[in-house]
């Protein structure tokens, strides 16, 4: 591709170096920029610009770049919009799992919280589930907790969009669903096997979030109340019942 390879003093060409500005800038960066960076006349940068564009163009290549906007900037080739659309629906269809999935429901209950606390619920670390909720744009930053210098975390407008919901306030309640804090403590004394059917630490069959939450479903996750059949369980009572009283 012309004078794109490393020139024999050690700089990078001048194709190079403006392919290299081309596939980090966001918007389109017009020739008079590329010149005083480059310390090229601008004559020569359009020239090379223009040279660029074809042989893309010629080589077949799956992006093109384009003369828009009074700028330059790489875009992906017409022909390769489907290709682009694949990748992009196939990796919002990726399916949570099931622990994170039962820590969105104790944010969407619980919230704001930290990290220290959904690990305490769950009975286990949530940091690499709480990294790919925050990725996927269900859960997001909400302040510091100031007592423990901690990151509390809330859930984000977009969780309210894909469940169909204008605020938390739509969010069915949950303490109808939890057990009495007495049953608790007679389950307890009179047996010990009930951790093993119901940790403590579990939130419990969380299925029907999981259909509310599919990512590949089309339309919002799916009825309010689906939510409700994750959060059910949690703690047993430990930190939505006997903890509460700690609150």
């Amino acid at each position: 591709m012309g004078d794109t390879v490393t020139a024999d003093s050690g700089e990078p060409s001048l194709s190079a170096s403006i392919e290299a500005i081309l596939v980090v800038v966001d918007e389109p960066i017009d020739e008079v920029t590329l010149a005083q960076v480059l310390e090229v006349p601008r004559e020569e940068i359009a020239t090379t610009l223009r040279r660029l564009a074809q042989e893309y163009t010629d080589g077949g290549r799956g992006f093109e770049l384009r003369s828009v906007a009074g700028g330059w900037r790489l875009y992906t080739r017409a022909e390769c919009a489907p290709v682009v659309e694949r990748f992009v629906l196939d990796g919002q269809q990726a399916r949570l799992t099931q622990a994170a999935l039962e820590t969105l429901a104790v944010v969407a209950y619980r919230q704001p919280v930290s990290r220290a606390r959904i690990s305490a619920i769950r009975g286990v670390n949530c940091d690499g589930v709480m990294r790919t909720l925050t990725t996927r744009g269900l859960v997001e930053e909400a302040g510091i907790d100031h007592e423990s210098g901690a990151t509390l975390f809330r859930t984000s407008s977009y969780f309210l969009e894909r469940l169909g919901m204008t605020s938390l306030e739509d969010l069915p309640p949950l303490a109808q669903y939890l057990p009495d804090i007495d049953d608790l403590e007679g389950e307890g004394e009179s047996t010990g096997s009930s951790r093993g059917a119901r940790n403590a630490g579990d939130l419990g069959n969380a299925e029907d979030l999981e259909n509310a939450v599919d990512l590949g479903s089309a339309g919002d996750l799916g009825d309010a109340e689906d939510l409700v059949s994750a959060g059910e369980n949690v703690d047993d009572g430990r930190s939505m019942g006997i903890r509460a009283q700690d609150d």
